[in-house]
């Protein structure tokens, strides 16, 4: 089941996320998500009337996602990017894809032209799971990012709405 996340999901969510930050280069930031940090994402994504969402099975949160504006400005008010994070026993059974699926139609719904996502060069399964969604390669951005020590590619793949 796919739902708006509330603030009881907050340590489900950080035991998902903080894994990922702290032992993948899947994401580059490598500050750990607090359960307050959580519980103002969650409030602020809520205000602006996108919530982030969750996966859930079996009354247990199994993934998380949501999206922000791609960048600030009114310019940039119908391109939005996403991130999707699963449990690793959640991989491989269609709720990432049916997390994509429910932001792309909230997405659709307030009228955004596109669904970015930035991955990370040294994740080729969420390459090519962008990929097998229909998202289509924007630009590579060379050494953007950098964590343990190494400069790693973004990859901006689109998925237009």
């Amino acid at each position: 089941m796919i739902r708006a996340a509330q603030e009881g999901d907050c340590a489900a969510i950080g035991a998902i996320w903080n894994p990922l930050i702290r032992d993948s280069a899947i994401t580059f930031t490598s500050q750990e998500k607090r359960p307050e940090e959580i519980a103002a994402l969650l409030a602020a994504r809520a205000e602006a009337g996108d919530p982030v969402l969750v996966a859930e099975v079996a009354g247990q949160v199994a993934g998380f996602g949501y999206y922000v504006q791609f960048r600030s400005g009114p310019g940039y008010a119908r391109s939005l990017e996403h991130s999707v994070h699963l449990a690793p026993s959640a991989r491989g059974r269609g709720l990432g894809r049916a997390l994509v699926a429910a932001l792309a139609d909230r997405a659709r719904a307030r009228q955004a032209h596109w669904l970015i996502g930035g991955i990370s060069g040294e994740n080729p399964g969420g390459l090519a799971f962008h990929r097998a969604l229909g998202f289509v390669p924007l630009a590579v951005l060379p050494e953007v990012g950098f964590k343990f020590g190494r400069y790693i590619d973004l990859h901006l793949l689109g998925l237009r709405l």
